[in-house]
């Protein structure tokens, strides 16, 4: 009985450990991606370099991902979760903590802070993303032609801040997440972090205190 009991915990148990070596796997494959596209570009890069800087066969890549273009998408969503968790932005732990401030400049640091995090990742694939969306019809379609996922994320957070006592009465919620999607963009960071020179920490002040002087009644 003790043998079977035993059998039926390790049984139990190898599900997870399969699981995690999937996991693992996924992630040294997106990682080994995002390195290559960014430093050689989208086309030039085959999926045998890909299997070969991941360490795994070439096989692996094509049964977890099928194809190159479905690689591009993941290597893009994981910039910008930070995970490859299918978690959405507005659901995650950072926007619900920024949200949940008692006041709109405690809100405007929580979610700049926030934002910094995700941009770190996903502003220096921005060209790499722009060049492969001009080339290639299919990785352009990928992405929305409607309402910019990165606006609908910036419009919630400005409806809860517009609501907190020392936000500006006169700041709608249209005009604060025009300002939130402007001055937080992908494209203004590389302008001061990349090309001025400005370290992660000296944007997220300056962010914070321009929206802080937009939005709020006492500034920062």
């Amino acid at each position: 009985m003790d043998a079977v009991k035993r059998f039926d915990k390790e049984s139990d148990k190898r599900p997870d450990r399969r699981a995690e070596r999937s996991r693992r796997t996924r992630e040294k494959i997106v990682e080994a991606a995002r390195e290559l596209f960014v430093a050689q570009g989208y086309g030039a890069t085959s999926l045998q370099e890909v299997a070969d800087r991941a360490g795994v066969a070439v096989q692996t890549v094509y049964f977890v991902f099928r194809n190159k273009r479905a690689l591009f998408k993941d290597v893009v969503d994981t910039s910008i979760a930070g995970d490859v968790e299918p978690v959405a932005t507005m659901d995650r732990d950072w926007f619900r903590a920024a949200c949940a401030e008692p006041t709109a400049v405690g809100q405007l640091r929580s979610h700049v802070r926030g934002v910094r995090e995700i941009l770190g990742r996903v502003a220096p694939v921005m060209p790499m993303i722009a060049a492969a969306a001009a080339t290639d019809p299919e990785i352009a379609a990928q992405w929305p032609t409607g309402r910019d996922p990165r606006y609908i994320v910036q419009h919630a957070a400005a409806e809860v801040l517009v609501s907190k006592p020392d936000a500006r009465p006169d700041i709608d919620t249209a005009r604060a997440a025009d300002l939130l999607y402007g001055l937080l963009s992908p494209e203004l960071y590389l302008v001061f972090v990349r090309d001025r020179g400005w370290s992660p920490g000296s944007w997220e002040e300056w962010a914070c205190a321009a929206l802080a002087a937009q939005l709020c009644t006492d500034g920062e």
